[in-house]
């Protein structure tokens, strides 16, 4: 008769390839997990941002039940938490078994306090696990069935924004798939300095591009004349396709070229046979949350569940916050060289 091996937990070594490709087996194959549980993030989060990892999995002798990737951002302006996972907009636990998501949560649990977090974040993007536990609700998310064939892709468009995406072509814009991040980023910080946030780190694209593969991919829409205008750095997992960091230039609006991004990206994952287009996540009330509508994507709900544990409220870190509006208006002032250099000490704290 064979032993019954117990269920244990451990944590993620980065240097033990065979358990980094069993986990990602585990995440390819359960239907709950998402990109952001894929253990090429305990690499980014540790090598970019410099955060404490704890990828946690559950197992029985080699074969894992559940994982829960998580990561420590600790700082003195914007509180100590332990998240999973930070920059992600999906997380938690994924398990096979109810024994293992308990053990996973157990473990987190006790790691959140011998940590002295202030709290503990399980990103879900679909219902949590704990119903008592305080929720977020800020943030939607737009997911959608990519059709089969790309005329039906089109007519699917709500005719407005239709017309948008024919005047981009009708203007003789071009995509091109680009090997490496430079035209992305110079578009990206550009834009996210208009908007007086903080960028990334370029170096931080780079590594995703290279942990990652061919499953992180940079689209550029040119005009007609070459001049790049807008790009996007898309995610792929499964059979879905994430644009997940965007870029605009101040002439992109005129010439449709935002609109005619999303529709050569809709476009080339028919091609490819992709189900799925998630146009990620975007807070209630936002121009990104009306140019999703407009697509003809429905909001879905996130479910952002807190263990707090020295704090008496979610935590607000976000531009929506009325308190971030003086440094918003400051930032956006400030000459985009230093803002580039400084952006990315800042925004490895916020997660």
């Amino acid at each position: 008769m064979s032993e019954v091996k117990s269920l244990q937990v451990s944590r993620l070594d980065a240097r033990q390839a065979d358990w980094a490709q069993r986990w990602d087996a585990f995440v390819f194959a359960h239907p709950k997990a998402t990109f952001f549980h894929r253990a090429g993030w305990q690499q980014i989060m540790a090598e970019v941002f410099r955060h404490p990892t704890h990828f946690l999995y559950a197992h029985r002798g080699d074969v894992i039940e559940g994982v829960l990737p998580l990561a420590q951002v600790k700082s003195r302006l914007f509180g100590n938490a332990l998240t999973s996972l930070p920059f992600a907009v999906y997380g938690g636990v994924v398990a096979h078994t109810d024994a293992a998501a308990e053990a996973l949560e157990a473990e987190a649990m006790r790691l959140a306090q011998s940590l002295d977090v202030d709290h503990l974040e399980m990103r879900y993007l679909q219902s949590g696990r704990h119903p008592e536990w305080p929720t977020q609700d800020l943030y939607v998310t737009f997911r959608k069935e990519i059709l089969p064939t790309e005329d039906e892709n089109m007519q699917a468009i709500p005719r407005k924004q239709r017309a948008m995406v024919r005047k981009g072509i009708k203007n003789g814009l071009t995509a091109q798939v680009d090997p490496h991040v430079d035209r992305f980023f110079d578009l990206y910080a550009d834009n996210v300095h208009r908007h007086g946030t903080p960028a990334l780190s370029k170096r931080y694209f780079q590594r995703l591009m290279d942990v990652f593969g061919p499953d992180c991919e940079v689209l550029t829409v040119s005009s007609a004349e070459g001049k790049p205008l807008s790009s996007v750095l898309t995610f792929y997992f499964r059979d879905e396709a994430l644009p997940y960091y965007a870029g605009d230039d101040l002439a992109a609006r005129d010439l449709a070229a935002n609109d005619f991004k999303y529709w050569e990206l809709m476009r080339r994952a028919c091609e490819r046979g992709l189900k799925v287009f998630d146009y990620g996540r975007s807070k209630q009330g936002t121009g990104p949350y009306a140019f999703k509508k407009n697509w003809g994507f429905e909001p879905t709900p996130l479910c952002y569940e807190y263990r707090l544990y020295k704090r008496d409220a979610i935590p607000q870190n976000n531009p929506s916050n009325a308190k971030y509006k003086l440094l918003i208006e400051t930032w956006r002032r400030m000459p985009i060289g230093l803002a580039n250099w400084l952006g990315p000490f800042i925004v490895r704290n916020l997660g």
